[in-house]
């Protein structure tokens, strides 16, 4: 069964058991500065897993690409990708475990139809410390699906994962309870670091097994599903949100329970054919196909080159048919350095020309079911990267050049030599010692340790210079933040009412100390008009004006009452519309408007009135890239 089979299948289960399906968010998400790109199924639904009413209702799921590029350093494996799609379904305050755990086991052995005897499951093990009983429930639960189809399915208490590399599995085991570094969620990883005020839960986790034969145990110890071996390979994720940290760091348990499910759609496919190597899985396989014909080399002495360049060059794709560019900042950095690896990897494997214009072409193919604007975007999408990859090759010849001429001025190149050849021309360590031997000249004895050691060195300064950047917004709902989230929508609507009504918000950024803000304009704002948009701002603070939010129609929120939004195609058809001034929310639609200063389609946190927001000060005005402006500004 291909990926995009599973995909709809999951989709059209998830509607006959009374779900509304969501419409994926964008990979960059405009208003939300939490992370670079959307990292999981369930980020851009945080408002209303915090408690907010969501317009399509209380059972919702969607299939929502997403992207890490913390795991950027593992592709290469057979499991990890930079961009996977999580097929997700939830439950606020609805259905809880048992109709959960009975679903999604029906939907992996009758829609997928993977064999129930390769599926093991772990719950959470409890915490004493913290009052946090043993999830039985769920652990039964489970017991009573495999029972129902004939399979013994013993319950035994693991722990740690290394306590389970030790002990191994035995006979009929098929549910474990593992601690909360395996089986508890929250923002914050473990228990301990759960943040204070938020959601959180044991999590039950479910894994397919690839056969004893797969796990490495000299490297990785006895087979157990936690292992990092490959044995075992996590496919589903069911968070059950029934409780909440307390100001005084306990627990109590929520009124309203959650549920946020998360499955990944390239792992479900690998096990659907039955394969550990998700490179293999339909959204994949055809471009390693590809790439064995182009190098005349074959997939299994290439993996590492191979599954890199499938995995960056589709991650690439979905970012730039979303319009971002590759650039030396943020988003577009990553894009570039998705782009620039693949190229590399591609001349490792002696594809010296351009290649981009037949990988790209197979990977709009191949998505062209994820959204309407996959295949319209392949001539735009093969512009830009064609653009960048050209760029890079001239890059490289430069690094050359300047290879050339270290090894002109000294026969032994240090470590530092090299990391400058990579931070300034993009030329890679490896490429640096393969060129230096062909050139014949030597290296430092050290010159590995002294190239870490200049990398670190970077690493330091980016950390200094990034602290507090894409920290802020829905990641920490400090009353400090949500005042600055409030602030913003202040801001959008002075620059629109002070200086120019088609102004739009292109980006944000808060923390608890200040908020940024981006937005479309062909000139800088002089101080005058800086000092009007900051006056106005606060003269809305200090009429202490209500916050308040309804649902509406996504038609009628843009066409009648011109609620600010982006992304209007990817909104569901009810959407959440957040109102400040007089007149209100509350009221009917056929009156809301009158009075009113600000009106955006916004997933909240927002105060309640704007009294609470302090003074708002304008700190700086500067470029952020070509035609937008970005103003830095406080609440004092």
């Amino acid at each position: 069964m291909d990926a995009n089979t599973i995909r709809k299948k999951f989709l059209d289960f998830q509607v006959r058991h009374g779900h509304k399906i969501i419409p994926p968010a964008p990979l960059v998400l405009e208003n939300d500065p939490t992370t670079l790109f959307t990292g999981s199924g369930m980020q851009p639904l945080l408002p209303y897993l915090l408690g907010q009413p969501h317009p399509e209702g209380t059972r919702l799921a969607d299939s929502q690409p997403s992207m890490r590029l913390q795991d950027i350093d593992d592709v290469g494996d057979p499991r990890h990708t930079t961009v996977f799609e999580m097929l997700g379904n939830w439950s606020l305050g609805d259905y809880f475990k048992r109709e959960q755990i009975e679903n999604f086991f029906e939907f992996l052995t009758k829609e997928v139809g993977l064999d129930p005897e390769k599926i093991y499951v772990t719950c959470f093990i409890g915490n004493k410390e913290y009052g946090i009983p043993k999830d039985i429930e769920a652990a039964e639960i489970w017991q009573s699906v495999f029972e129902k189809v004939g399979i013994e399915a013993k319950i035994v208490e693991i722990g740690s994962a290394d306590q389970g590399a030790e002990r191994g599995i035995k006979p009929g085991e098929r549910i474990f309870f593992y601690d909360d570094r395996e089986n508890w969620w929250s923002r914050g990883g473990g228990i301990e670091t759960t943040p204070l005020g938020d959601p959180c839960g044991p999590d039950s986790e479910v894994f397919y097994d690839f056969g004893e034969d797969k796990q490495d145990v000299e490297k990785y110890g006895k087979s157990h599903p936690a292992s990092d071996g490959a044995r075992f390979m996590e496919i589903g994720n069911q968070v059950f949100m029934q409780y909440k940290r307390n100001e005084d760091g306990t627990f109590s348990e929520l009124e309203k329970k959650n549920v946020d499910f998360g499955g990944g759609l390239e792992r479900i496919s690998a096990a659907a054919i039955g394969s550990f190597d998700v490179f293999r899985i339909s959204l994949l396989w055809p471009i390693i196909k590809k790439l064995e014909e182009m190098s005349h080399k074959n997939y299994e002495n290439n993996t590492d080159e191979m599954r890199i360049i499938a995995d960056h060059l589709r991650g690439a794709y979905l970012l730039a048919a979303q319009g971002l560019e590759p650039s030396n900042k943020a988003q577009g950095y990553a894009l570039r350095r998705l782009v620039r690896r693949a190229i590399l990897k591609a001349l490792d494997l002696g594809i010296g020309q351009e290649f981009l214009g037949e990988i790209l072409p197979l990977i709009a193919e191949n998505y062209r079911d994820l959204s309407n604007d996959i295949l319209p975007k392949r001539t735009q999408v093969l512009e830009v990267l064609s653009r960048e990859e050209n760029a890079f090759r001239k890059t490289l010849n430069k690094g050359m050049k300047e290879l050339q001429k270290m090894s002109a001025r000294s026969q032994i190149l240090s470590g530092e030599e090299l990391f400058k050849l990579q931070d300034t021309y993009g030329f890679p360590l490896e490429l640096s010692v393969e060129e230096a031997y062909k050139l014949g000249v030597n290296l430092s004895d050290n010159y590995q340790d002294e190239f870490e050691k200049a990398l670190e060195a970077q690493r330091e300064r980016s950390k200094t210079a990034s602290k507090g950047m894409f920290k802020g917004g829905l990641a920490d709902t400090s009353d400090k933040t949500v005042k600055y989230h409030t602030a913003c929508h202040l801001l959008l609507a002075a620059l629109q009412q002070e200086i120019d009504p088609k102004i739009e918000q292109k980006g944000s950024n808060l923390t608890p100390e200040r908020l940024r803000f981006d937005f479309n304009i062909d000139h800088k704002l002089s101080a005058e008009e800086l000092q009007k948009v900051e006056d106005r701002v606060n003269a809305w603070i200090d009429a202490d004006f209500p916050v308040v939010f309804a649902e509406y129609d996504k038609n009628y929120a843009f066409d009648t009452l011109h609620a600010n939004g982006s992304f209007r195609d990817r909104y569901p058809d009810r959407v959440t519309v957040y109102a400040i001034g007089t007149g209100g929310a509350e009221d009917e639609p056929s009156t809301m408007g009158a009075g009113l200063v600000s009106i955006e389609i916004c997933g909240g946190p927002h105060v309640k009135h704007t009294g609470k927001l302090g003074k708002f000060k304008i700190k700086k005005e500067e470029s952020s890239s070509a035609g937008v402006r970005r103003i830095k500004a406080v609440l004092e």
